[in-house]
């Protein structure tokens, strides 16, 4: 089928904005864009009128957590769950986040390697949900943090024996953990998990089978490890110092701020079930964060979003508050949607597939009524979303049914 919106808003994805265009899609690609007055509708399409809509390339979440359900006690639910129930929580969510308008996602981090069943799910056809670029078992140090979704190691041979594994799992990205985290009691975010030589060889071990590194890091000296080390991009970047921010301008690390994660833990009392650890933690360094995403952003380094979704009250289909909390810390409207689209993809490595709406790229891609550029909060309203399309057809939104 050859569908084609006509006379709406587009947002491309690099930028630009094009009023009263339209876009033509044909099986899954896009087969073309232009100005509504000069782009010819071939005979038989299907034709949307676009007036008062703003199509925007399908967003792009750096950073979930599928096999997390937003529980108060993350660590405690997921313990307590059979591996088999959490499959099809991870289902659920995927479809959460597939409806809100996120048509890819990379997981980073999962109890185990069932992500890449559910990936295979979604790409055949068989249940609903993002593309997903999976890390399966992030990769920690004995008794580190995010242990409770890792692979604890040890020594450099180790590292790389879990890197092959992962791969041959079908890991499409590599997760290392470079500090300790909020959610993993007994670990400090501001001090330094795995040693150098083992993030190095992670990095190593991956680039051989052509994946890119991703490395949770709070803390200065944890970042600065793993920059060293040749990771692609630092996870939270919570407690971002000059020296470590020059390194990651200086060698194109991208910044996946996750505002969303501790601001959902922090606005917590303390009777809302959250462990007194974490929530202590994520209260004491919110406002350090929000300084670190300004200063990133004022300094001009590549910041792709990610809400790490599926942690405390942070849930899966309400991705898009990141874009209003990056908003609200300096960017522009236009700013967000390019961090959660073109430079999403850029950094997952997908830019020759998704992010932008241009020719011979897969259709992914977002209706909304209104304008987002003068309201980031519509992406975030669910009767504003006309239609989810990934690949060519709507998968969600009032248009899936036309």
């Amino acid at each position: 089928m050859t569908i084609a919106i006509h006379h709406a808003r587009l947002i491309d994805g690099t930028g630009a904005v094009h009023e009263r265009a339209t876009i033509i899609v044909r099986g899954s690609k896009i087969s073309a864009v232009g100005p509504s007055k000069t782009l010819a509708i071939p005979k038989g399409t299907l034709r949307i009128n676009g007036r008062g809509l703003t199509i925007l390339p399908g967003l792009i979440d750096c950073h979930v957590h599928l096999c997390l359900g937003g529980e108060a006690d993350v660590v405690a639910a997921l313990d307590s769950e059979h591996p088999s129930l959490t499959l099809l929580k991870s289902a659920s969510h995927a479809k959460a986040t597939l409806d809100a308008g996120f048509t890819t996602v990379r997981d980073v981090g999962a109890r185990d390697h069932s992500i890449f069943a559910l990936k295979q799910a979604i790409d055949s056809g068989l249940v609903p949900g993002p593309r997903i670029v999976g890390a399966g078992l992030a990769i920690c140090m004995i008794g580190g943090h995010a242990r409770f979704i890792g692979r604890e190691v040890e020594g450099t041979e180790q590292v790389r024996q879990a890197v092959m594994d992962q791969i041959a799992a079908g890991a499409g990205v590599i997760k290392v953990i470079a500090s300790g985290g909020v959610l993993t009691p007994g670990t400090s975010p501001d001090a330094a998990q795995m040693t150098m030589e083992e993030l190095s060889a992670a990095v190593d071990a991956a680039r051989h089978a052509e994946k890119k590194v991703a490395a949770h890091a709070h803390g200065a000296s944890g970042m600065r490890n793993a920059i060293l080390a040749g990771v692609r991009s630092i996870e939270h970047a919570t407690l971002l110092d000059e020296e470590a921010g020059a390194l990651m301008k200086r060698y194109g690390v991208y910044m996946v701020p996750t505002l969303s994660a501790l601001a959902t833990t922090a606005a917590c009392r303390p009777s809302c079930g959250i462990p007194e650890s974490a929530l202590s933690k994520a209260k004491a360094m919110t406002k350090r964060h929000q300084a670190s995403f300004k200063y990133a952003h004022r300094n001009g380094i590549s910041i792709a979003m990610g809400t790490d979704a599926g942690t405390p009250f942070n849930d899966h289909g309400d991705n898009a508050q990141e874009l209003e909390r990056m908003v609200a810390l300096g960017m522009t409207p236009m700013e967000a949607i390019v961090a959660s689209t073109t430079a999403a993809a850029r950094l997952i490595g997908i830019q020759n597939m998704v992010g932008i709406l241009t020719r011979g790229k897969e259709a992914d891609l977002v209706v909304l009524r209104g304008n987002p550029l003068q309201r980031i909060d519509l992406l975030r309203d669910r009767t504003k979303i006309l239609g989810v399309m990934r690949g060519g057809r709507f998968v969600s939104g009032p248009l899936s049914h036309a």
